[in-house]
């Protein structure tokens, strides 16, 4: 399994999204050049306490937006499961899917099997600078004790407020 370093720059990866586009990370990050990102790694729409955190997610989106913060989750689902969960919660970021793992596998997070359901990756946070350079990752081995989106959106309110510092004192 991989493992990322804080400060490296994140592995570029393609994968369809619930529209039926691809979704490139150097294309995204290129369109959103004064943004951070947020990539969310969930069990699949199956999992209630993973619904619920992506509508908390949903709940903070315009905030975070105010951040100047894109927010992104994959999961390793079929698209089609995936378009239902992002219709039925009313999801308004991209919805990945990552049927085999491989993205999740890049970035380190841990999978687990479940009879009826299969191969899943555990959730995961991961944020990253407009450099693309990784600022904080948070992985569980398990449903619970992820970050909250409104603690993530305080980490981003931390980091930008340390580096508006240490900018201003160099």
């Amino acid at each position: 399994m991989s493992e990322l370093r804080l400060g490296e720059r994140v592995p570029n990866f393609i994968l369809p999204t619930v529209t039926g586009e691809q979704f490139l990370l150097e294309e995204h990050q290129e369109s959103h050049r004064d943004c951070w990102h947020v990539i969310v790694f969930f069990r699949g729409s199956w999992s209630p306490a993973c619904v619920r955190a992506l509508k908390e997610m949903e709940d903070h989106l315009e905030q975070l937006t105010n951040e100047h913060v894109t927010v992104m989750a994959i999961a390793a689902e079929n698209d089609a499961e995936l378009k239902r969960l992002s219709e039925k919660e009313n999801l308004t970021f991209p919805l990945l899917s990552d049927e085999f793992l491989s993205i999740n596998e890049v970035f380190g997070v841990f999978t687990a099997s479940q009879e009826g359901i299969g191969s899943y990756g555990e959730p995961a946070c991961f944020l990253i600078n407009h450099d693309g350079e990784l600022l904080y990752q948070q992985k569980q081995t398990g449903p619970f004790g992820r970050a909250c989106a409104g603690d993530l959106l305080e980490t981003v309110r931390y980091l930008k407020n340390q580096q508006q510092k240490k900018g201003s004192a160099s």
